[in-house]
């Protein structure tokens, strides 16, 4: 049951860095943004596929074209941790910018959706890059099960409530 529900939720997740990225579109700085989503979407992804692609064990892995190579999962955990370090500088560069600049609530300003969205990509890699370690259960299931919900009811809440949304800056009102 653990691990369909370890499954479900890196699915779920895969989801929402593919929407957010999605998203992107008309944003100033699209192009960085949807790197930024789509790279945990699709080792999320992979996850949901293959859960033992975060260990060490061998398995293959598909690349373009369907053609399928050994690996010992080290391109996965390179670009997790990759991506994850460049996330963290991101995230403290965006935490900074709000400290010094913000006024009123941050998931009014840009910046502030950026940085949770930063921060959810920094826990869910570090939740799969853990899972290799031992089959997720207990508390680190109910934290992933917690995760995966939040960005969804977060973008409920937002959606649903007119002041935020009367905030959002003028390409963001065009996407949804």
């Amino acid at each position: 049951m653990a691990g369909r529900l370890w499954r479900l939720c890196n699915l779920l997740m895969a989801a929402f860095f593919g929407l957010a990225a999605a998203v992107q579109v008309n944003d100033p700085d699209a192009g960085l943004w949807t790197v930024v989503y789509l790279v945990p979407a699709a080792l999320t992804l992979l996850v949901s596929i293959n859960p033992s692609i975060t260990g060490f064990t061998s398995c293959y892995v598909a690349v373009a074209g369907g053609l399928f190579f050994p690996s010992d999962n080290g391109f996965w955990r390179s670009l997790c941790d990759l991506h994850s370090a460049g996330c963290i500088v991101g995230t403290i560069a965006l935490a900074c910018s709000l400290f010094a600049y913000a006024q009123g609530n941050i998931l009014h300003q840009e910046e502030g959706r950026e940085l949770f969205g930063l921060v959810i990509i920094t826990i869910w890699m570090s939740l799969c890059r853990s899972s290799a370690k031992s089959p997720l259960g207990g508390v680190r299931l109910i934290a992933a099960i917690v995760v995966a919900l939040f960005p969804f009811i977060s973008w409920l809440y937002i959606y649903v409530n007119k002041e935020m949304r009367a905030s959002w800056p003028t390409h963001c009102k065009t996407v949804i």
